[in-house]
């Protein structure tokens, strides 16, 4: 186990995420020890694999950039990718925290040249794509990683791949003896922005999620519409690379369901009227996008944009939870149901459905302190005892479904609160 490092004055921001970087950089700026960890290669989290942030329809950059800017200029803050806590001990002020970090098999000499992908033969699937697309066993995450270092594979670090990248590489950047090591820190509060996944859709049978390939996640089709996605931006239906330009967007998939997830996850609808843009972008009149809803929950500013997409004419909805999907000869969804808007039943054919699903914490799994309050569906609510007891914090998605705009305010709540925690230490070790 390497030494300890860091001291009880020092915050710990858990995910790298939009919530995990604002946390720290607010927390930085306010004069505090930052170290921020992220068990992926590089921050972003799910923000930076969007291609579009309702309800402006820009780019992730616009944001993402500038916090990346303000992480890189800020001493306060240390990065550590690859990282993930195995357990934290201690209370309020003095947590002693041990952390895992994985091997990158790459070090900071790395340029991102991209020598060592053009070297090696294997490929991975993407776990940036979310399965959509392959990748080289050296990659860089995605145009937008920080650090801006190239990962190898595990699979090929010990096999003639990995000697053909260090080989390649100019700047002596692989190191192939890289092992997991154990880190141990000492904290004063602890932030817990894990963020959140996506519900699994295979869960939901009568869907056909696993057996359909031309059902796909919104978490896919956004990958689809992004121009640095796997289809350079095409629309295309995944069982045979045609133009999907009747797209059904299902809404709660999986969300408000006894027998999936209890809540709302809140970003569902506004991201399903968000990508129904996509289709009109891409085929214009000729598109055309059917929501399937139980509710459309577009509230506060939201509603604006809401008005507009009903006023589209490439976009109908109909009131209805979906009962079944089957294919047809064509590998063709046929949807079945009840409007219930006239109690009328459909079988509707649809060149590709898109499910809605809903956001489950991405810390199921993960081994919590015992003494951090979960609510039923499993996020953060807070410390056990009240706030005086209080020491770590959950925020952005981790705490509850949320959007960015939302997180971002979360997780700056959160940073506050820890700030106050660190002043109290201060005071009484003073």
């Amino acid at each position: 186990m390497t030494a300890s490092i860091a001291t009880s004055q020092a915050i710990l921001v858990v995910g790298g995420g939009i919530s995990g970087m604002t946390a720290a950089l607010e927390a930085a700026e306010c004069g505090k020890q930052v170290i921020l960890v992220e068990k992926t290669p590089t921050l972003g989290g799910r923000t930076a694999l969007l291609y579009r942030y309702f309800p402006k329809m820009c780019h992730p950059t616009c944001g993402m950039e500038i916090n990346l800017r303000r992480i890189k200029g800020n001493r306060s803050v240390r990065v550590m990718t690859m990282t993930e806590v195995l357990a934290v001990t201690g209370r309020r002020g003095d947590y002693t925290v041990t952390l895992k970090v994985s091997p990158r098999y790459i070090t900071e000499s790395c340029t991102a040249c991209g020598n060592c992908a053009k070297a090696v033969s294997a490929e991975i699937d993407n776990p940036f794509e979310y399965g959509l697309a392959k990748t080289k066993a050296a990659y860089l995450p995605h145009a937008m990683a920080y650090p801006q270092r190239f990962v190898l594979d595990p699979s090929i670090a010990g096999a003639a791949d990995g000697e053909k990248a260090k080989a390649a590489c100019k700047f002596g950047a692989i190191d192939l003896d890289m092992k997991e090591e154990t880190v141990e820190i000492k904290v004063g509060a602890v932030i817990w922005a894990t963020g959140w996944k996506p519900y699994d859709a295979a869960k939901i049978q009568p869907y056909g999620y696993d057996r359909f390939a031309n059902v796909i996640t919104s978490l896919e089709f956004e990958r689809l519409a992004d121009p640095h996605g796997p289809t350079g931006g095409k629309i295309l239906r995944p069982s045979d690379g045609k133009e999907a330009k009747d797209i059904a967007f299902i809404q709660c998939a999986g969300s408000r369901d006894e027998n999936h997830l209890r809540h709302c996850s809140r970003i569902c609808c506004m991201a399903s009227l968000k990508q129904t843009q996509y289709v009109r972008e891409a085929f214009g009149e000729e598109g055309k996008s059917t929501v399937y809803y139980i509710d459309i929950r577009a509230i506060d500013r939201f509603e604006d944009f809401y008005q507009m997409v009903q006023k589209d004419a490439t976009v109908s909805f109909v009131k209805s939870k979906v009962a079944k999907i089957v294919q047809d000869k064509e590998a063709n969804p046929v949807l079945h149901g009840v409007n219930t808007e006239g109690y009328h039943r459909y079988a509707t054919t649809h060149d590709l459905v898109v499910l809605a699903v809903g956001m489950e914490p991405e810390a199921n799994g993960i081994k919590l302190p015992d003494d951090m309050l979960i609510d039923s569906s499993g996020f953060m609510e807070g410390c056990k005892g009240g706030a005086e007891n209080e020491g770590m914090f959950g925020a952005g998605a981790a705490s509850s479904p949320l959007d960015v705009n939302r997180s971002v305010q979360s997780a700056t709540a959160a940073a506050l609160r820890a700030i106050k925690v660190i002043h109290k230490t201060a005071a009484v070790e003073g």
